[in-house]
């Protein structure tokens, strides 16, 4: 090098070629810091899987980026100088390498933001935080949509964003005529459905050594190894991105609600793990998905649902978190308290819907939608459980799970605990629901049919209790009238048995033991 280089620091998500904070370097005075820390491997007790995916990935891209002519500094989880922070790792790093300024792309976590926004003081560097342009919409555009609105509907916003990319549209109208065909993609699931197996990666060497580190380091952690398969390069990504356009984006859609014990993972992508750490581009990803609708190889209604789950919900919270940051992370408007239980962690439950999901979630670090939202979140709302805790609990077993993307997941759509502000009523349901798109109920210990009384599904007297001790917040919801009407009917006797069978119940909880999230 002929003159100071610029550091450049890539974090974990941010394993992309094409990063915001590398786009206007040139090799020749640049340093690329890469860092594996403490701090980000134990912030929360992140399941094994997960860190294994996101250090092997590091490791390959960075050999990605010195195959590339880029010089990187890269800092192993093990090297004894290691510090355990960013801040100190970036501040070291400077001085290493003499640099004269740093430039990174915006972080997906706020705490990590608050980090970067020390470092120039720190340093007494420059510092550059640049936009991540991996996105359709940049913050400063969602902040300038959500401005006059008084309702931040994900609809409106993922209108604009099809608009935007041009996707699933005929010219100025969507395609189909329609943008939105989600009752198309709300069926349960037939007998005989058999969704083929999901694909899996063999470990290369880089890999098994980092399993090797995290089984040492974090096999106290929630979750197993022995299953991993995730793709940790950018060519498996893409593989994986074949395979699910071939075999299983056509059914998608329709299926894409449902839920079978002895399928974890339906018709699904398994696509986000890919995408949030950087190794997919979304956008990309929509537009091979439009191409299979174009071309008659998949219906319209799975790709739009697909598509939709990208550019216009991924999109929307990621807006939504930075909008309403940092009060997101401490909301509770419907003053939850009671700890997430022991079975959340063991799945040693008699609710076969749960403990099929934990034992999902614990053998692969991943669950489909529906289980997170309608088994594990809507137990969580109508139990009333810390909205804190949950969100540790799903930051840290799933391996696509970020603050950014998690947190108004929870927060918003699962607990209501922001009073309304991204769903417009809380995703409360019984029992009914679970049966309906699962065979969870048929061989569980519970009986869904039973409304009241030690042997009926929770669910059932769990759901009118809810709505009972929210009344005050909840009864003038239009979207929750037909369900205040109906529990007004019931009879006084009625309505005590099922308050006093779901006290019942939820007198059985028992708190999980310190130290499964946060040490």
């Amino acid at each position: 090098m002929t003159k100071r280089p610029v550091l450049v620091p890539i974090l974990g998500d941010q394993l992309t070629p094409a990063i915001s904070s590398l786009a206007d370097r040139k090799s020749d005075d640049t340093v690329v810091l890469m860092m594996e820390v403490a701090e980000e491997t134990g912030y929360v007790r992140h399941h094994q899987a997960k860190i294994a995916l996101i250090l092997s990935a590091m490791r390959h891209f960075a050999d990605e980026l010195r195959a590339g002519g880029w010089r990187v500094d890269y800092i192993a989880l093990d090297d004894r100088a290691n510090t355990g922070t960013f801040t100190d790792e970036v501040l070291r790093a400077a001085k290493r390498h003499d640099a004269r300024g740093i430039q990174v792309t915006e972080p997906g976590e706020w705490r990590v933001r608050r980090m970067m926004d020390g470092w120039a003081e720190a340093s007494g560097l420059r510092v550059r935080v640049l936009g991540d342009t991996r996105f359709v919409c940049p913050l400063p555009d969602f902040y300038a949509w959500a401005a006059p609105r008084r309702e931040l509907r994900m609809e409106w916003f993922y209108r604009d964003m099809r608009r935007r990319t041009g996707l699933l549209m005929d010219g100025d109208d969507p395609a189909g005529g329609r943008w939105n065909f989600d009752p198309e993609n709300r069926s349960g699931p037939p007998p005989g459905l058999n969704p083929p197996a999901p694909m899996t990666f063999v470990p290369d060497a880089i890999t098994r050594d980092v399993i090797d580190l995290v089984r040492a380091r974090f096999g106290h952690h929630f979750g197993s190894l022995d299953h991993f398969g995730w793709p940790v390069m950018r060519a498996d990504a893409q593989a994986l991105l074949e395979r699910f356009l071939a075999e299983r984006l056509p059914l998608f859609g329709q299926w894409q609600d449902a839920m079978l014990s002895d399928h974890d993972t339906m018709f699904h992508a398994l696509l986000s793990p890919a995408i949030n750490c950087g190794l997919l581009d979304p956008v990309e990803v929509c537009r091979r998905a439009e191409a299979e609708y174009r071309e008659g190889r998949a219906p319209l209604a799975a790709v739009e649902g697909f598509i939709r789950q990208i550019i216009g919900w991924r999109e929307y919270i990621r807006g939504m978190y930075w909008l309403d940051m940092p009060g997101m992370a401490s909301a509770n408007e419907l003053n939850a308290t009671r700890p997430v239980p022991e079975f959340w962690w063991t799945g040693d439950t008699p609710m076969r819907c749960i403990a099929q999901t934990v034992r999902a979630t614990r053998d692969n670090a991943y669950a489909h939608h529906i289980q997170r939202l309608m088994v594990m979140g809507n137990f969580a709302l109508l139990s009333g459980l810390d909205p804190a805790q949950v969100a540790d609990w799903f930051l840290a077993v799933y391996a696509d799970a970020y603050e950014w993307v998690e947190l108004p997941n929870v927060a918003g759509m699962a607990l209501h605990a922001d009073g309304g502000r991204l769903a417009s009523k809380p995703y409360a349901a019984s029992g009914a629901y679970i049966s309906r798109m699962s065979d969870y109920c048929g061989d569980c210990a519970y009986k869904v049919k039973l409304k009241t009384g030690p042997q009926a599904c929770p669910f059932n007297a769990l759901y009118w209790h809810f709505l009972d001790r929210n009344a005050s917040r909840l009864g003038r919801n239009p979207r929750l009238a037909t369900a205040y009407a109906t529990w007004r009917r019931m009879s006084e006797d009625k309505r005590a048995d099922t308050l006093a069978s779901a006290e019942a119940f939820l007198m059985t909880l028992e708190p999980a033991a310190p130290g499964w999230a946060r040490a």
